[in-house]
């Protein structure tokens, strides 16, 4: 369902199997060409989606709202064979296909065509790439295979009892694994019913909930960050018929970034529910999930979800005993089938057989706890390792901060500088001293921060997580200007 109406599973199988016709242009087999497409989110991208699969093609789902620079990059690096579009993204991709001289297909000429024979397509074949976010260097292109997608389908479907009798809200961008794994995807394996938004907007979001036809929800942190906003904005008896809405919605669940504990407990005022956190990454689906039925833990992301093998390691690939922080290792039939193009990488990526996720993580009671990107979120300051994550949870508190992150800024005497990024609450001000005073009650003297950057907003990227790497840069260049003018600044500290 979508905003031109509601589709039968029906109108699906007969939309895609004319974009497969179409694309197969009287071949037997696209025997894995790369199909690349811009769609609004709505039930045509899931008919393209599809139709690429049905034809044997390699699905590479483009992101709204970018450039012509980086949809070009992600068209050269999977030499793709055509483009697919709708109305909004005729003039951007039909001049980037032209200049290639690959095919450009807009998406009403595909239904033109009549369905013919279709190929037989093997859980084994590559079925789609996703590219990261790239935040330290260019995207990689993660493929996975149908037999990969169905293992991160069915153990989500498993853990969190999914049924034809669902119905969940699609408001998150159609090209990273949460919108089209965790919503669409799972969706449509259990029949359920998938309301789809084009864009992310809190009030529409609100309304459908209020329209009590929703029984899941999925969202990112900054996503429920909004929602509340747009409840706190609302009349008081607005306000009592949303929570009673959101009270008969039967699960609620928080990813792609870490929660915020104050987030948390906020929804949960308001909507009654204790979110569900879990981890997952574009390399693995989802890996780690906080229980449907029994305790979830703030803070926390759980345990391994079904069919998926979970370790932490540390810097020799040994297990580490619990309690002890360890990066996160993954094997199992979700795990994705290697980067396009980059052998090396590939190999770079698993360790006897396991994936190796990057982020770091200890158990504590039984339950995982993420500490942040090994690379990123661990800085090592004076000889210490701390987590950014833990200093992030400790700022929120702090009554002038509305939004924060932590990054580790280099520094030829401590190795790194812990580097505090926030944004005020409106008419606050604060400033170094008087937050390494307020902060001292609850962190260890080594995980102060020692500079500080005030900004109107983090930079993050469209999942809602903050672009650490960009932060890094913008502390350097704040200290350069800072020493250039000899002066304090009111930014950094």
């Amino acid at each position: 369902m979508d905003s031109q109406g509601a589709f039968t599973y029906r109108d699906l199988l007969d939309a895609s199997s004319r974009v497969a016709s179409a694309l197969l242009a009287g071949r037997e087999d696209l025997h894995e060409d790369r199909v690349a497409f811009l769609i609004t989110p709505g039930f045509p991208w899931v008919a393209v989606q599809w139709g690429i699969w049905q034809a044997g093609g390699i699905a590479v789902p483009l992101p709204l709202n970018s450039t012509k620079p980086e949809l070009e990059y992600l068209v050269d690096d999977t030499a793709a064979s055509a483009l697919l579009f709708d109305a909004p993204a005729v003039a951007l991709l039909g001049s980037i296909a032209a200049d290639r001289r690959i095919r450009a297909l807009p998406y009403e000429d595909l239904l033109a065509f009549q369905s013919a024979g279709l190929p037989e397509v093997t859980s084994e074949r590559r079925a789609m790439i996703l590219y990261t976010s790239g935040t330290t260097s260019r995207s990689k292109g993660v493929v996975t295979t149908h037999a990969n997608i169905a293992a991160q389908i069915m153990s989500l479907v498993e853990a969190w009892e999914w049924s034809a009798d669902d119905a969940i809200l699609l408001c998150l961008p159609l090209h990273h694994v949460h919108g089209i794994i965790n919503v669409v995807s799972c969706a449509l394996w259990s029949g359920a019913t998938c309301h789809m938004l084009p864009r992310f907007d809190a009030n529409a979001v609100w309304d459908h909930i209020a329209g009590g036809k929703i029984t899941l929800f999925m969202a990112v942190p900054t996503v429920y960050t909004k929602l509340i906003a747009a409840w706190d904005a609302a009349s008081p008896s607005r306000r009592a018929d949303l929570s009673k809405a959101c009270a008969r919605l039967r699960l609620m669940v928080s990813g792609s970034a870490a929660l915020p504990v104050s987030t948390l407990q906020r929804w949960k005022e308001i909507s009654g529910h204790t979110l569900l956190e879990r981890y997952g990454m574009t390399e693995i689906g989802m890996a780690l999930s906080n229980p449907l039925r029994g305790e979830r833990v703030p803070g926390s992301v759980g345990t391994p979800l079904p069919g998926v093998e979970v370790r932490l390691v540390g810097g020799n690939g040994e297990p580490v005993p619990t309690g002890t922080p360890g990066e996160i290792e993954v094997r199992g039939p979700n795990v994705f089938a290697e980067y396009w193009g980059q052998p090396a990488a590939t190999r770079g990526a698993f360790r006897d057989g396991w994936f190796r996720t990057g982020d770091t993580a200890v158990i504590e009671g039984s339950v995982y706890r993420i500490l942040g990107r090994t690379n990123v979120d661990i800085l090592k300051t004076g000889g210490h390792k701390v987590s950014a994550l833990e200093i992030e949870e400790a700022l929120r508190e702090h009554p002038a901060v509305a939004e924060c992150a932590v990054v580790g800024v280099p520094d030829p005497e401590w190795g790194e500088r812990v580097a505090a990024a926030v944004v005020l609450n409106d008419g606050a001000a604060l400033d170094l001293s008087s937050l390494r005073a307020w902060a001292k009650e609850s962190l260890a003297p080594h995980k102060l921060p020692s500079r500080l950057l005030v900004l109107d907003a983090l930079p993050r990227n469209a999942l809602g997580k903050v672009v650490k790497p960009t932060l890094v840069a913008m502390f350097q260049t704040a200290a350069m200007r800072r020493s250039l003018t000899r002066g304090g600044g009111r930014d950094v500290c």
